[in-house]
């Protein structure tokens, strides 16, 4: 993500850092980008309300709050970037092949401004080895975009460190251009190797927490995952297996992710959410997602148009560097 706040000084800077907090707090619940930054339009909303009843005397009354960003998730399995955008701002995309572009994504209003307009999101192929730059003055977007040789020979750039890409960028631009102090973000996609995800397709009976216990019990095998993870993530993959075969809507969809840490996805194609509780002595059940908030360093629920992915990650004793994407 980045952005940039109406003003200057110090003042500016104490707004950019709510906002900030705001995005990692809302970043933590896996919501949508658009749906990330309608509550983040909330919150600038708020925040321009409290500034403008602030005492006549303020001269921070007289200035109004307003804020552009763009928002961007990567997934390094799909091969795919989902965006949405606060105001006129959208990377720019060098695909190997050295074709420069720049998604067309529908802007939304500025963040705090008093247009009640919805957010709207956009996807795009990136292709491994892709570069994206992210700024916050559209005014250096287009001219990388139009004419920065820089970027048109950035696949020379595929192993070396992307500061080197970002200098040379940076300061190649014109001293005409009137950027001002506008952040530049360098982001490389990188391929997920294929053997370190595998997804399995169940049957919506009970006999299917058993397969997926077993399919996942010899998969981490395979995967070297230490004992103590895999008795967790087994435990892990039947109680969200269970919830979805009672719950939930088929079709029903496994998926474990061996990188720096261990992911298991859940998929299932009701919108309804489990809901985590304290089970008392003599319930029978109601203790599986309890069990799986325990045993699993963080988890949550992820929505999309066709359903729900509940997932939980683990932390891997020794865990090798995997190949994500890099930024500067």
């Amino acid at each position: 993500m980045v952005g940039n706040v109406s003003g200057r000084g110090l003042n500016a800077a104490a707004t950019m850092g709510q906002l900030r907090t705001v995005v990692r707090s809302l970043a933590a619940f896996d919501l949508a980008p658009d749906e990330l930054l309608a509550r983040l339009h909330d919150t600038a909303l708020e925040l321009a309300y409290e500034r403008a009843n602030l005492p006549l005397g303020d001269p921070l009354r007289r200035e109004a709050l307003t804020a552009n960003c763009v928002y961007a998730v990567h997934d390094p399995l799909a091969g795919t970037c989902v965006m949405a955008t606060a105001g006129r701002l959208a990377p720019v995309v060098v695909r190997p092949g050295h074709r420069v572009t720049v998604p067309d994504t529908p802007s939304g209003p500025c963040l705090g401004a008093t247009e009640d307009a919805p957010f709207a999101t956009a996807e795009f192929e990136v292709p491994p080895g892709s570069v994206l730059v992210f700024t916050s003055d559209p005014v250096v977007t287009d001219y990388l975009a139009d004419s920065s040789p820089q970027l048109r020979s950035a696949a020379k750039y595929a192993e070396r460190p992307l500061r080197d890409l970002c200098d040379a960028v940076v300061y190649a631009l014109p001293d005409g251009l009137g950027a001002g102090d506008a952040a530049v973000i360098i982001a490389r996609t990188r391929a997920f190797p294929e053997s370190g995800f595998v997804t399995w397709r169940l049957e919506a009976d009970r006999t299917s927490v058993a397969t997926a216990r077993r399919h996942a019990r010899r998969q981490l095998a395979d995967w070297g995952v230490d004992e103590e993870t895999s008795f967790n993530t087994q435990l892990i993959v039947s109680e969200l297996v269970t919830n979805a075969v009672r719950y939930g809507t088929p079709p029903i969809e496994v998926r474990l992710i061996h990188d720096r840490t261990l992911t298991c996805e859940v998929r299932d194609a009701s919108p309804a959410a489990p809901h985590l509780r304290h089970a008392h002595v003599a319930d029978e059940g109601g203790r599986g997602l309890f069990l799986t908030a325990q045993v699993a360093q963080s988890w949550g629920i992820r929505y999309s148009p066709t359903g729900k992915t509940v997932w939980t990650e683990q932390s891997l004793p020794d865990h090798g560097e995997q190949s994500l994407p890099d930024h500067h």
